[in-house]
């Protein structure tokens, strides 16, 4: 069962989800927040599956709420989807950077929703990394390019950077084996590992580590 917290301080949209949720049979919403303050204690105290988080909520945003439920040990578990009416801006970039596991718009079909929720409860990226790279470089077009190399990126083998990169560029798996002449069990191998060594919990995290470290071009 995929246990849900949604954070919106609109009760029409919370209502709207939960009802969405609660229909299927593998979701339950586990509750509901208005803000961010209770977003975060809410998350400490059910520690859901995944959490649909708005941006612009009352205390502290969707943005800070993310950072601090990624942060915490306690819900390494849980992963969080930001929810936005915009496709770009630069709410999007600093939601990967604290954490989040990708975002999804509000005009979202319902059934495209449900995907995304099972898809990222099961420990997936919820965009695929062609797109998330293109948030990121359209929000940094004509922006100075600031690297900040990932600390752990020493850590990587040569083989493993070039996957980095390759995941970075929107590559599947199943294309990185081909591009590479691997097996497609290698390439998820190797993609498992840099997740592993960078600490990062999934391909979107992947993407802003290879961005950040000036590994793209």
């Amino acid at each position: 069962m995929i246990r849900a917290l949604l954070a919106d301080d609109q009760d029409l949209v919370r209502l709207g989800l939960h009802v969405l949720l609660d229909n299927e049979e593998d979701m339950e919403v586990a509750g509901e927040a208005a803000d961010g303050l209770e977003t975060v204690e809410l998350a400490r105290r059910l520690r859901p599956d995944v959490v649909l988080m708005d941006v612009r909520m009352p205390g502290i945003d969707g943005i800070e709420a993310t950072r601090r439920i990624v942060a915490d040990p306690a819900l390494a578990a849980t992963r969080v989807v930001v929810l936005t009416t915009f496709e770009v801006d630069e709410y999007i970039f600093a939601a990967l950077r604290a954490g989040a596991s990708g975002f999804l718009m509000k005009d979202t079909k319902p059934a495209q929703l449900l995907d995304a929720v099972r898809r990222v409860a099961a420990g997936d990226a919820l965009l695929s990394p062609s797109v998330t790279r293109r948030v990121i470089r359209e929000f940094a077009a004509g922006r100075p390019r600031v690297r900040s190399p990932h600390p752990l990126l020493d850590t990587l083998t040569d083989r493993e950077r070039e996957v980095l990169v390759l995941v970075a560029e929107g590559l599947s798996n199943d294309e990185i084996a081909a591009q590479l002449v691997i097996s497609p069990a290698t390439a998820r191998t190797h993609v498992s590992r840099i997740m592993a060594k960078l600490a990062a919990r999934d391909r979107a995290q992947l993407v802003v580590a290879a961005y950040r470290s000036g590994l793209l071009d």
